[in-house]
C-alpha cells in the first residue's frame, strides 16, 4: 500500500482552530537533489530539520510533509510535556535520573525555541486515584527525590489546592514538565527552517520510497533524490514500505473547550498547574493553555480505537468516543464544561509503548524517529540531536537510552492483530502500559 491523500484528513483540533489562517510552504515539483531527505512535518521531522541544518550548514536540507506542518499527532495532542519514556521502567535511581536529564533537556530546548505563549512550564501532576497505589509512589517519589530528580509528593490536601480531581489520593507533581501548542510552535519552527535554508514541501504525499546509495522519493508532481532519509512519519510509517508489523496505528479522541479565563478555570478547581494524568489502564490526560483551554482526552476503551487493516484516519462514527471523554472528564472536574473542539489524532504505538531512534540494519542512510506516544512531545523534540549524531557516528551519549535503537518487538498481521488489540481491551479492560 501506497499512501495517498485520503490517508491524511485535516487538522481539526483546538490547536489549528481559532488561529489566523496559515500559508504554508508549496508542494514539491520536479525534480530535486538533497543530501538529508526528511518525510514527516511533525515534532520529529522538524527537529530533524533543525539539527541537521544547524551542525551541517553545508547540506542540502529537505522536508516533505503530505498536509501541512503539525497536521498529524504532533497537532492533536495533550499538550503535556513530560519528562520520561512512555513504556521504560526501572529501579535503578540513577539510571531513572540519567532519563530525566535527558527529557529535561529536551524541555529545555522547546522552551527556549518556543515562540511568545506557545510554552509554559507550570508543571504537570500525575495523580493516583487508590490509596495504594498513592502510598508506592508517594515512597517513588521519595527515592527519585533523593536522586537528584526534582518531583515532589502531593499528598490529596496538597493536589486539591492545585487541581480538583475526584478521587485523587495524591500526585507527584514534576515542576519541570509543561504544556505546548505545537502547531504555534511548528509554525514558528518553519519560519526558522527556512531562514536556515531548509528546503519545505507541504501539501506533497511521498508515494513511493526506492532505497539504495541514493534514494528515491515519487511524489505526484515530483522527486527527491537524496543520499539519506529520515523517517519521521510516526503512525504513517508502514504505509511506506517500513516497520509494517512494529507499529500500530492507534486512534486517541479528544475535546476542549476553547480559551478560558482565569474565573472559569477556578470554576473547574484549577489552580497553578498545567495539566494532569491519572493512573488506571486507559489512561486520562488533560492539560490548560491559553490557546486551547481545556484539552481532555482518554479514560476508557471507547476514547482508543484500533481498527481493522490500521487506517491512519478514523474511519466511521466518532461519536461515541467522544462523549465518553466527555463523560470521563465531567466525573473527575465534578461535570463537564462547554465543549467546543472535537478531534481525533492517531498515534504510532510500538509493542513495548517504548519510541526508536535509530538507523536501519543494513540501510545505515534511512534513519528514523518514531513509536512516539504518551510522552512523545519531548522525545520527538530531541531526536533530531539523535539522528545527527547517528549520521556523524558520534553516538555514545545516547547508548544505553531505551529509546535509541530500540528494537521492535513484532506485532501480529490481521486478523491476529485486530482480534489480539479487541480481546485485551475489552476483556481486561486495560492496555499495555508501563511506568518508572
Amino acid at each position: 500500500m501506497q499512501p495517498r491523500p485520503e490517508h491524511f484528513d485535516d487538522n481539526g483540533s483546538a490547536w489549528v482552530q481559532g488561529k489566523a489562517t496559515d500559508t504554508p510552504c508549496a508542494p514539491l515539483q520536479g525534480e530535486r537533489e538533497l543530501d538529508v531527505a526528511i518525510i514527516g512535518g511533525g515534532f520529529a521531522g522538524v527537529s530533524a530539520a533543525r539539527a541537521f541544518s544547524a551542525r551541517h550548514p553545508e547540506l542540502g536540507v529537505g522536508l516533505l510533509e503530505a498536509k501541512s506542518l503539525g497536521n498529524g499527532a504532533s497537532g492533536r495532542n495533550g499538550g503535556m510535556v513530560l519528562n520520561w519514556v512512555n513504556g521504560h521502567s526501572s529501579k535503578d535511581p540513577e539510571e531513572l535520573k540519567r532519563v530525566f536529564e535527558v527529557t529535561r533537556g529536551a524541555i529545555d530546548g522547546i522552551a527556549a525555541r518556543a515562540p511568545e505563549g506557545a510554552f509554559a512550564r507550570s508543571g504537570c501532576l500525575e495523580v493516583y486515584t487508590s490509596a495504594q497505589r498513592a502510598e508506592k509512589a508517594e515512597a517513588a517519589a521519595q527515592r527519585l527525590a533523593a536522586a537528584g530528580v526534582p518531583v515532589q509528593w502531593l499528598d490529596r490536601q496538597a493536589l486539591g489546592e492545585r487541581l480538583a480531581v475526584a478521587g485523587g489520593q495524591g500526585a507527584i507533581f514534576d515542576p519541570t514538565a509543561g504544556t505546548l501548542d505545537g502547531v504555534a510552535y511548528l509554525r514558528a519552527e518553519r519560519a526558522a527552517l527556512l531562514e536556515r535554508g531548509v528546503q519545505v514541501f507541504e501539501g506533497t504525499v511521498v508515494t513511493r520510497v526506492e532505497t539504495g546509495e541514493r534514494v528515491v522519493l515519487h511524489t505526484p508532481e515530483g522527486r527527491v533524490r537524496a543520499r539519506t532519509l529520515v523517517l519521521a512519519t510516526n503512525a504513517w510509517t508502514p504505509l511506506l514500505g517500513f516497520f509494517r508489523d512494529g507499529i500500530l496505528p492507534l486512534h486517541s479522541h479528544a475535546v476542549a473547550t476553547g480559551p478560558l479565563d482565569e474565573a472559569a478555570r477556578a470554576g473547574l478547581g484549577w489552580g497553578e498547574v498545567g495539566g494532569f494524568s491519572d493512573d488506571l489502564d486507559r489512561i486520562s490526560y488533560a492539560s490548560m493553555s491559553a490557546s486551547a483551554g481545556l484539552v481532555f482526552g482518554g479514560g476508557s476503551n471507547a476514547s482508543y480505537a484500533y481498527q481493522y487493516g490500521g487506517p491512519t484516519v478514523f474511519q466511521g462514527d466518532r461519536s461515541p468516543g467522544l462523549a465518553a471523554v466527555e463523560r470521563r472528564l465531567g466525573a473527575y472536574l465534578g461535570g463537564a464544561p462547554p465543549i467546543r473542539h472535537r478531534w481525533t489524532g492517531t498515534l504510532g504505538v510500538t509493542l513495548s509503548r517504548v519510541c526508536t531512534v535509530g538507523a536501519l540494519a543494513g540501510q545505515p542512510n534511512v534513519l528514523y524517529a518514531l513509536g512516539f506516544s504518551g510522552h512523545g512531545i519531548a522525545l520527538a523534540n530531541l531526536s533530531g540531536e539523535v539522528l545527527v549524531d547517528i549520521y556523524d557516528s558520534e553516538t555514545a551519549r545516547w547508548h544505553g537510552l531505551p529509546f535509541f535503537q530500540q528494537r521492535l518487538l513484532p506485532i501480529p498481521p490481521e486478523p491476529l492483530r485486530w482480534l489480539g488489540y479487541q480481546a485485551f481491551t475489552r476483556l481486561t479492560g486495560k492496555s499495555p502500559r508501563r511506568s518508572m
